[in-house]
């Protein structure tokens, strides 16, 4: 019993899985990187050192992520793929006439792979379920070479079940999904069937036996659309033509396939023969049957022929030469080798896509009552079935001839090519194609092609057929005495003609092309120019109502804001439509000037100034002081009050003496030293000049500094009273506005700030302002001397420190 090692079909797959899988891959699969270890690619590892294993994993990998395999469907292929090596690996050992496994750490790994319990795994490998007519089922163990047969019988299946899935998988993926005609257009496909050839070794088996009648089946297909269709095409076109015999191999595919006395049909009936059938009884019962047909013989029909062994070798004149073949094994390979308890085994997997691959496998022993067909069976439906396919198709043939420099010397390349020909029945497609014509076409579609090479068929002809409009277009080129015309297609016969008909077509395609972009663009550009048109219409008709609109909603709104309180100040404005952003702002602005109006005009003209004073304070300070007198009246001038009108007396000596026209603020002050002791002082800000007094004796002047001089004024954010004015020469006066005796709670920064921002904004004068947190630096930096000051109100302990420039700055200890 012949057991064939099943190392060939799947060895790239477990390559490329050995060699590009990452470790942590490998070691859940239980599976190392030497393919040396392992049965099935064993024999392949010298031949694929050659391949990069990795690139290709990393590419098939990519792609069945880029077709659609989910990340699920991807590991049960790998999982299936380590099966298949740890069943290779699989030995078994005689134990009383049975078979029992040498391993069995090797069925824990597989169990867990195929998703399936160990126990069941074992059974399948070792017994076979049997079921009796009468409906009882008992387990019948294997033989030691049954076991081993089973196991690549299993191999084999599921390799081969694997295979199929991922075809259908892609064909899945690819199909267009609710094909509609109308929509989709014409459902055309690509297929590509690669068939190396004929195999012709110095051991035939059934494998060359399947191969070769293959081949024969293609050869038939290929003589009916290459050699028959052809002549019979020139025959039906009315085209002079002499026929050209070729040799049909009907005979040789009905010595293999022919029902009931072909040889896959005697082959089949010595397997379904009850008892010890072998191979030489198949061998008997062909040469009983065909000893009369001209493309079978054997030794016992050919007993001269001592290149056949008896009872051993019989041998089939194919098309393309003789083939022996030797009879052994054929009837074990051609047997279904797969037991139905691997299909239950794979059926009950725990993986759906294992499942999904073994349907039959739901059946139980007692529900499978008929016989699965043979593999010689299996095989001629498949091919009788792509040659139907093909035979409804457009094929293209392109026949290789490989040179055998192994078995023939170089001198004889040219021997060896001609013997090539012959034997793919080229020698008759050549024949033909010499005598026949190289292009043919209907006159309709080569019309449509080469219609602008001819000035009496572009754009269009005014002949009475279209065979004329043709005959036109060949006679204007000359090409009369290379052309036939049959009924219905024309027929040129050599490739030259073609290609000058193809070579003056391209040359008028691109003026042909600019033409037709140039009225296409041209109608484009109208259109388009009439669809701008009713858009901008449709725009400024939409404008003009939203503009309307919302004119409308603000004259509601506002109607009433006259006889408001608050003059229409708490009216939420309309939302303005994009194009009224900018006229909407310029009409807020309006409004709140006309707003502003009416609440200023109904103030006194006697409390202008503390207004203005008012709203330059509050612009200059920002809310950055929460404090700063705006609550209460303003007076200003605080010392004509006091002391019997003595400060009148002197301010009027001053006025007439330093020349200024107004006193714009003034109140009692004090001054602290270095020393912490404070002193009363007093404050006169004049539109001239600024002077610190001494209100003891008689408002004595003790200091004054130009108004002009002065550059900016620092306060703090709290509720102190301590000012900074500072100067061009950098004599910063240091005062607090809160005089010995006087209300603590009066503020009159905020009046001072008022006072000066608003003067200087008269005399088009910057007065730079600053608000500091809780002290007063200053920009001047030297040798300093501190004092400390304690305020009497309570507040936190400041510094000050006087600068060689006379001035002070204010600094607050860090805590």
């Amino acid at each position: 019993m012949c057991h064939p090692v099943p190392s060939s079909p799947y060895s790239a797959f477990s390559f490329q899985l050995l060699s590009g899988g990452s470790e942590e891959m490998l070691e859940a699969l239980g599976l190392h990187k030497d393919a040396d270890g392992y049965r099935f690619t064993r024999e392949g590892a010298v031949c694929n050192a050659v391949s990069d294993d990795k690139l290709n994993h990393r590419a098939v990998l990519r792609a069945m992520r880029v077709i659609g395999f989910s990340d699920e469907e991807i590991q049960s292929i790998y999982n299936l793929l380590g099966t298949i090596l740890h069943l290779g690996n699989v030995e078994f050992e005689n134990d009383e006439d049975t078979a029992v496994i040498r391993d069995l750490d090797l069925m824990d790994q597989i169990a867990c792979l195929i998703g399936s319990e160990t126990d069941a795994v074992q059974r399948a490998l070792l017994f076979r379920t049997v079921a009796t007519g009468v409906g009882e089922v008992f387990n019948k163990g294997h033989s030691l070479e049954e076991a081993r047969f089973g196991r690549d019988a299993f191999a084999k299946a599921l390799y081969e079940r694997l295979f199929c899935w991922i075809v259908r998988r892609i064909n899945h993926v690819i199909e267009v999904k609710d094909y509609d005609p109308a929509l989709h257009g014409k459902n055309t496909v690509i297929g590509v069937l690669d068939i190396y050839g004929f195999e012709i070794f110095d051991n035939n088996s059934f494998e060359q036996f399947c191969i070769n009648y293959c081949n024969e089946k293609l050869q038939q297909l290929f003589i009916e659309l290459i050699l028959r269709q052809e002549q019979q095409e020139y025959q039906r076109e009315g085209i002079e033509w002499q026929h050209i015999d070729y040799f049909n191999n009907q005979i040789i595919v009905d010595l293999v396939e022919q029902p009931h006395k072909g040889i896959i049909a005697i082959l089949d009936e010595a397997c379904l023969n009850v008892g010890a059938v072998t191979d030489t009884m198949f061998l008997d019962t062909m040469d009983a049957r065909l000893s009369r047909h001209p493309h079978y013989t054997s030794r016992k029909l050919c007993a001269t022929d001592k290149t056949m062994e008896f009872r051993r070798d019989f041998r089939i004149r194919h098309y393309a030469g003789d083939v022996t073949y030797c009879v052994e094994g054929f009837l074990d390979k051609n047997k279904d080798p797969l037991f139905q308890d691997f299909k239950r085994l794979m059926f009950n997997s725990s993986d759906p896509v294992l499942k999904e691959m073994w349907p039959e496998g739901h059946l139980s022993i007692t529900e499978v009552t008929k016989r699965p067909q043979a593999a010689a069976t299996l095989f001629r439906n498949s091919m009788v079935a792509l040659v139907e396919k093909l035979a409804s198709k457009e094929p293209y043939y392109v026949r290789c001839i490989k040179p055998n420099d192994a078995k023939c010397p170089l001198a004889l390349d040219e021997e060896r090519c001609c013997h090539q020909v012959e034997y793919l029945g080229l020698l008759e497609n050549v024949r033909v194609r010499r005598a026949g014509f190289a292009y043919r076409q209907p006159y309709a579609r080569f019309l449509l092609r080469y219609k602008m090479t001819c000035e009496y068929t572009w754009p269009n002809h005014l002949m009475s057929s279209d065979r004329e409009a043709v005959m036109a277009i060949i006679d204007q080129h000359g090409f009369q005495n290379d052309v036939a015309f049959g009924i219905s297609k024309v027929f040129v016969r050599h490739p030259q003609t073609l290609y000058q008909l193809e070579q003056e077509r391209l040359d008028l395609i691109p003026t042909i092309i600019l033409f037709l972009q140039k009225v296409w663009r041209g109608t484009l550009a109208r259109r388009r120019c009439r669809q701008m048109r009713a858009i901008y219409a449709i725009m400024a008709c939409f404008k003009h109502h939203k503009v309307k609109a919302h004119f409308r909603e603000v004259e509601r709104r506002f109607a009433n804001v006259r006889n408001m309180s608050d003059y229409g100040k708490s009216v939420p404005w309309p939302s303005p439509p994009a194009v009224l952003r900018s006229f909407q702002e310029n009409t807020q602005y309006l409004f709140r000037r006309w707003w502003a109006r009416q609440i200023i005009k109904n103030i006194p003209p006697s409390h202008m100034p503390e207004v203005r004073a008012k709203v330059a304070a509050m612009e200059v300070l920002q809310g950055e002081r929460t404090e700063w007198g705006h609550s209460r009246t303003w007076e200003r001038n605080y010392l004509a009050s006091i002391k019997d009108g003595e400060f009148t007396k002197v301010a009027k000596d001053l006025q007439s003496k330093d020349a200024y026209s107004a006193v714009l603020f003034s109140c009692l002050i004090r001054k602290v030293n270095r020393f912490n002791k404070s002193k009363e002082r007093a404050l006169l800000v004049t539109d001239a000049l600024v002077y610190k007094m001494k209100p003891s004796k008689n408002f004595k002047v003790l200091k004054k500094v130009p108004l002009s001089a002065v550059t900016g004024v620092s306060v703090t954010s709290g509720r102190d009273q301590l000012v900074v004015v500072h100067t061009v020469q950098k004599d910063d006066m240091v005062i607090c506005l809160q005089g010995m005796g006087t209300d603590e709670n009066e503020d009159h920064v905020g009046e001072l700030l008022g006072v000066l921002a608003d003067h200087f904004k008269r005399v088009k004068k910057p007065l730079q302002v600053a608000v500091r947190p809780s002290a007063i630096p200053l920009h001047m930096r030297g040798k300093q001397r501190t004092v400390s000051v304690e305020k009497r109100s309570g507040q936190r302990q400041s510094e000050f420190s006087k600068s060689r420039g006379g001035g002070f700055i204010l600094r607050v200890p860090d805590h």
